[in-house]
């Protein structure tokens, strides 16, 4: 079987175009951090509220616009890798049902974070700090491994070979690592405790489905190569898993 057009980990390896796909993605989240700077920007959380003949409000308007400039950030990285650095195929239930996904947890921090369920504000402290470098680091350690196997295999003396130097040296799967780490960050910064299940969820779905998926697709492809390095690089977590 030709295991470049088996799914693996419930999306497409296969390199066909899918234009179409990424642009309806891109803008499908452009529409929902728009709205999360309409909710927190104008007014619109209290807007809504008097749709329903409610006082609704934001109690911690500061912490909402930083929530908003980490959508932003996360909105910006998602168009560079869907136009860049992704060159396998976006099939449609994808991009719709991560467009979906998307809404829900941006919007969400966004609320939970701003203080729409609760009436007080949240003085900014050493936590906060914790979360936004968390969420940085995270975001680096994602986009910059995925761009140093981008050049690396722009290299045709590299066609056909597994990539395993630069951050992918500490960590097999040092992109999915790095998108827990900022998913954890992003969600500590709502100082909301029960949002912290949602980056446990997010690893435990790498660990237990998208990375034996993965590592299934690339023992086909490369072989022995990838048997070598997959047996002196850790996993998941770097130096631990």
């Amino acid at each position: 079987m030709d295991t470049t057009t088996t799914p693996k980990g419930g999306v497409s390896r296969t390199h066909d175009p899918s234009f179409a796909q990424k642009l309806a993605f891109a803008f499908g989240h452009l529409i929902i951090v728009l709205f999360c700077g309409w909710l927190v920007l104008g007014n619109g959380w209290e807007t809504t509220g008097q749709l329903f003949g409610k006082d609704w409000s934001l109690a911690d308007p500061a912490r909402a616009k930083v929530l908003l400039g980490c959508a932003f950030i996360y909105l910006i990285r998602h168009v560079i890798t869907l136009f860049y650095l992704l060159e396998r195929k976006v099939e449609w239930s994808e991009a719709i049902g991560l467009i979906i996904f998307i809404a829900f947890f941006e919007i969400g921090l966004v609320l939970l974070g701003g203080g729409a369920f609760r009436d007080y504000p949240v003085d900014f402290n050493y936590l906060d700090i914790i979360a936004l470098v968390l969420y940085l680091f995270g975001s680096y350690l994602n986009t910059a491994s995925e761009t140093q196997r981008k050049w690396w295999k722009a290299d045709p003396a590299n066609k056909g070979h597994c990539y395993t130097d630069g951050l992918f040296r500490y960590s097999m799967h040092i992109n999915y690592f790095g998108d827990t780490v900022l998913f954890t960050g992003w969600c500590l910064f709502t100082h909301n405790l029960w949002v912290m299940a949602f980056p446990l969820f997010i690893g435990l779905s790498f660990v237990f489905y998208h990375i034996p998926a993965l590592d299934a697709y690339l023992a086909d492809r490369y072989g022995e190569e990838f048997k070598t390095y997959s047996e002196k690089t850790k996993k998941f977590i770097p130096f631990i898993y």
